[in-house]
């Protein structure tokens, strides 16, 4: 099976590989390849939707050379009931057909980080700038940064991609 995967981030790359190494059962040998995908959407998606978007743009745009096409997006959202801004990360699966779906956790981010955020900054250089450090979006993420290391980014976007996945590996959808 060839599983394209849209992006060139190796955090995502490296998700996608320990999410398919984890499948209990595997009916043949598996081909996971990255393959650079706009994903249609602002660099910075706001909001639930437009990073779902941005996750599904990005999957149905590569799967035309593959037998399954992964597609990635982290965003940041309101929640509603909570206040502040919440880092986001969404997955989704197609086969060209069906669709899965899967969200990664939830962080809130901090004031002075949101308030960058609202003033039209991107998480990325605003974490790599916060850190003294550079392409943290492609190492910890803000995700490992924010927990102090407990979860890093990829822990966290190997949830969303194992719950888009879901759809493909049981008989429950």
């Amino acid at each position: 099976m060839r599983v394209g995967v849209g992006s060139r981030n190796p955090v995502k790359i490296s998700a996608v590989e320990a999410v398919f190494d984890g499948l209990e059962t595997t009916p043949e040998r598996i081909s996971i390849e990255s393959v650079a995908i706009d994903s249609g959407v602002a660099e910075q998606p706001f909001g639930e939707a437009e990073t779902i978007k941005g996750a599904e743009n990005r999957a149905r745009r590569s799967v035309s050379e593959y037998d399954i096409g992964i597609g990635l997006e982290g965003g940041v959202a309101e929640v509603p009931g909570s206040d502040g801004l919440y880092l986001i990360m969404w997955a989704a699966v197609t086969d060209g057909e069906m669709v899965g779906r899967g969200a990664g956790p939830r962080l809130q981010l901090p004031d002075s980080v949101a308030r960058r955020i609202r003033d039209g900054e991107e998480l990325g250089p605003v974490m790599d700038d916060l850190l003294g450090e550079s392409d943290v979006a492609k190492k910890q993420g803000a995700a490992g940064a924010l927990t102090g290391g407990i979860i890093d980014r990829q822990e966290a976007l190997e949830h969303a991609v194992a719950g888009a996945l879901a759809p493909f590996v049981t008989e429950f959808y």
